[in-house]
Parts: structure tokens; sequence; C-alpha cells
């Protein structure tokens, strides 16, 4: 079996978490069977779309992650490793991927997982993901060989293939029984039959309330030990339920009487309240941390105008975003990059209107020369998740220092993400601003960062079209050695702070509660729930 290696592979992930502040430490649990008992989890936000092609939503993702298994998978030390793949092999020309499946795959209606289900669950995630779609690019075609055994033919060498097949975060090449993968990529699947350890319990799926999985007993984990997604998805719980609490009061309630085992991601006011309770751990699983943003709607004004977006980079103040995100300074920091702060691509090229002292005389001049008519602004909000309600009040009180015609439209974070997908005006039921936040894996590079892809309908929700910006990624893409890399990635940088697709707001951590009878909680950028036990 012959072993695909390269310079671009090694820059794309190799030393991400090199230097970050945010790294804490690895909980350590030993292999135990699976128990008849329930876990009980209070996710971040209530699961509205059950199609993880459909939407970069981490609500989704996780879901996902359940469900679903992937061909290969990233490891803590950002490596690829095989996972549904048992070996494979690449040609001399570097033109041809020869993949084959391990024995013993099945989708929970337990038909067995076969090479066609693989290409056609591929193929639907490259038409929507940014890495997906630069493979697509290159590729000639996908083939079956057998059941067990298909290829990927290149039409020029890719060195980034396997590390698009194991990507992983939104959007993840998740595999789908062909029946379901083959469903328009663009329309949310509703099906849940999934690969993966868990299968969801779709009959008791309340949503705003509750979703139930169970194990899935016909599925074959790994002999390796877990790290990040890849390895041993060994499943030592009988059933997982889902338990979405809007009131974060509440749910700390729940978690301090043992009536909720893990609590996803604390809200910042409550992480004393909790930590005073012996029972309870309070801890950052995440070793990356997440990167807080602004988005704008491209479509129309005022944000069409790149010299409104650029008045707003002299008015945000990252440290206020950080503390109102976070709570407290040690949790978070200011981060003038597009790239994850602590990784090898990241910089402050270009960021000196962000980095600044704050001016306003000089964000009023920049919305005076966009021609700005006084349209109404719509900040769309989340008030059940405390990242992106945070960052909407104070976005809402730099509009309106700016003299802009600023509000904010208030829901759930279930319904901003399906509201995001709207590309009717404010009057329509569109928006103008919404927030959110991207782990740390989703923004290293110009590969997987979605945000500041400028290609129009094929971008991220907000649709900028930005071709300076495609050229300036595509010459990363062939940058021929490391400091080529660096160079072309700080190009892409530089045109960000220009074009303003997204401005960044900090970066964070929102560290996990889990009650003391809880170990195996697996350190990762993602909540995965194998191999956690309860006792």
């Amino acid at each position: 079996m012959m072993k695909a290696t390269s310079l671009q592979r090694r820059r794309l992930w190799q030393g991400a978490a090199l230097g970050l502040a945010l790294t804490l430490g690895t909980l350590v649990s030993a292999p135990a069977l699976a128990q008849g008992k329930v876990l009980k989890f209070i996710p971040q936000a209530d699961l509205r779309i059950l199609d993880p092609i459909a939407t970069t939503a981490y609500i989704t993702r996780n879901h996902g992650y359940m469900v679903y298994d992937t061909l290969f998978a990233m490891d803590e030390k950002f490596q690829v490793k095989p996972q549904m793949v048992d070996k494979w092999e690449l040609s001399k020309d570097r033109l041809t991927y020869t993949f084959t499946l391990r024995s013993g795959l099945k989708f929970h209606d337990s038909t067995p997982v076969r090479s066609a289900d693989c290409i056609a669950s591929i193929e639907r995630w490259a038409k929507r993901d940014a890495l997906g779609q630069k493979l697509a690019e290159a590729t000639a075609e996908w083939s079956v060989v057998n059941d067990n055994t298909f290829r990927l033919k290149l039409k020029k060498p890719f060195p980034l293939a396997l590390e698009a097949l194991a990507k992983p975060s939104s959007n993840v090449p998740f595999i789908m029984p062909e029946r379901i993968a083959k469903t328009d990529p663009f329309k949310n699947i509703e099906d849940p039959t999934g690969s993966g350890p868990f299968k969801m319990v779709k009959a008791e799926w309340v949503p705003g309330n509750k979703v139930v999985y169970v194990k899935n007993t016909e599925y074959v984990p790994r002999k390796e030990p877990p790290s990040w997604a890849s390895g041993g998805k060994v499943v030592k719980v009988d059933r997982v339920e889902w338990i979405y609490i809007p009131d974060s009061a509440t749910a700390a309630a729940a978690l301090n009487a043992g009536e909720a085992d893990i609590w996803e991601q604390l809200p910042p006011d409550l992480i004393p309240v909790l930590a005073k309770n012996k029972s309870i751990t309070v801890k950052n699983i995440d070793p990356l941390g997440s990167m807080g943003m602004i988005r704008f709607n491209f479509l129309y004004p005022p944000f069409n105008n790149e010299k409104m977006r650029q008045a707003l980079l002299y008015m945000v103040n990252q440290q206020d975003y950080v503390i109102g995100i976070a709570g407290d300074p040690k949790n978070g920091r200011p981060c003038s990059s597009y790239f994850t702060c602590g990784t090898p691509l990241s910089s402050e090229i270009g960021a000196e209107p962000l980095k600044g002292k704050r001016d306003l005389e000089k964000a009023k001049q920049l919305v005076k020369e966009s021609g700005y008519k006084g349209e109404k602004v719509v900040i769309i909000d989340a008030t059940d998740q405390p990242i992106v309600h945070a960052q909407s009040l104070l976005t809402l009180d730099i509009l309106k220092k700016m003299g802009v015609n600023a509000e904010i439209q208030a829901g759930d974070w279930g319904t901003l993400i399906t509201r995001r997908a709207v590309k009717e005006p404010v009057e329509k039921g569109g928006w103008s601003i919404f927030h959110t936040w991207l782990v740390g894996p989703d923004m290293v590079n110009p590969a997987v960062n979605f945000p500041i892809r400028g290609t129009g309908d094929k971008a991220w929700f907000g649709w900028p079209t930005d071709s300076k910006m495609e050229e300036l990624r595509e010459a990363w893409f062939n940058a021929a050695d490391p400091a080529a890399s660096k160079k072309a990635a700080d190009a892409v940088q530089k045109r960000a702070f220009e074009f303003v697709p997204i401005i960044p707001t900090g970066q964070f951590i929102l560290p996990t509660a889990y009650r003391s009878n809880i170990s195996g909680l697996i350190i990762a950028p993602i909540n995965l729930l194998w191999n956690v036990e309860k006792k």
C-alpha cells in the first residue's frame, strides 16, 4: 500500500495547534462495555435540520457525527487516518486512488455499505463544501470496482484529496445510503439512516425539546484508540438523549440536580456557579478554541457596498466582543486574523483598521462615501445562543453610533440558521447581518475557510462575489513550498481586509460541564459522544 505525501498536506494541518494558549489537558478513561444506561446531554442549540451537507450549522454537524461515519478522519495530530476505509493505494502518476472498505460495514437498516453509497455521498458533499468543490474540479471520475472497492481518477494531481475526505468539520463528508445521497444537495434530507455508531430514533424526535439516539449494535468499531473523529468509535451507553433547554438557568439547575449529565457549552456567567459543585467538572475540551464573526448579506444595500463593510472594521473592538462572548479575558483574546490564531498561517497583514484605535469619524466618512440612504439593517439574532446574542447586541450599538438605521430581529438558533438561507430583501423576510462562530479547524487555511470564498451563489450564506479572492485562493493551492504557501495566504488575508467577507470578532473558548460519574470525553473541536462512559 502506497501512502501519499506532499508539502501541501503537511502545511494544511500539521502544527495547527502549536502555541495556542487555549489548549488544555486531556481526559482519559479505561475501556468498558456498554451499559444499560441513558446519557442525557444538553446541546448548544435545538436540532432543526438533519442534513449535514445542506448546512454548516454545528448542531447538525454534531448530529451527523452521531449517525454517520466517514471514509477517513483527522486525528489530534492533524494526521489523516483511514476510518471506513481498510486500505488505499495511489498510482505512481498520482492520478488514481483505489479504496477498499472495511468488512462488516452496515447502514442502520442493516444493508451493507457499498462502493456506490460512498461515491454518491462524496459527490453530493462535493457540491456544497468549499474543499469538496476543489476536489471535484480536479476529479475526472469516481468508479465502482466492486461492492467493496472503488476508485477516484483525477485530471491532475490533487495532494489534498485525502485531507478533503477526512475534513473534520463543516461540511463533513459523511457516508449515507446511495438512495439518500442521490437527493439534490440543495434540498434537505429527512431520512437519518446512517453508517455510524448511533441510530437516531426519529419517532421520538421532538423539535424544540428532545432528540434520541440508541447504540447501533451492528456497528463495527476500528481497533485503534479514539483520537478526534478517528479510531475506534466504541459506544458505552445504550441510549443518548439530547435535551434542548434554551434557558441557561434551567439547564444549570438540571445539571446541578443530576437530571442531565453533560452540558455542551456553558454561558460565561454560569461557569463560576457550576464550578462550585464538587460533583461537576467544568473543562475546555476544544484544543483550538473558536473564532467569532460578523457576516454580511452581499445581495442588497447597504452591505453590498465595500465601504459600508469597511466602516465596521474601524468600530469593532474585539476585546469587547471577547468579554461579551466569554465573560472573562482568560477565556478569549483578540485575533486580528482571517486564519485561526496560533496556527501557521495566522497573520495580521492588512489588519490595521481592526487593530487600531476605534475611529468613529472614519467610520462615518466611509458610510457617507458608500452612498448609504438610510436603508434598514436587520441583524438576525438567536437569544438561546449566548455567543450569537452577545455579538448581536454589540454590533447593534456600534451601528447606531455610526448613524445606521439598524434593528435586531430575535428568535432562536434554529430559526436563524433557517432564515440566513433566505435571499429575499429584509422587507420580505431577509436579513443584513448575522453573527456566528467557527471552530479552529474550519479557519486554518484558504482551503477550508469557507466564509472568505467569493463564489456568489456557491458561496456561504451572504453570497459574496469576489473574483480577486478566488484567484488568490487558487494561487495558494498551487504554492510549491511552505514559504510560497505563507506568502499566498498573506495575500488572501490582505484581500480579505479590503473586501471584508466577514469581520473577525475574536478567539474564545466556552467550556463543557459534566457530572463526576461521566468519563471518556474526547478532546476535540467537536463534541463526540462515543467512548463516553456513565458510571
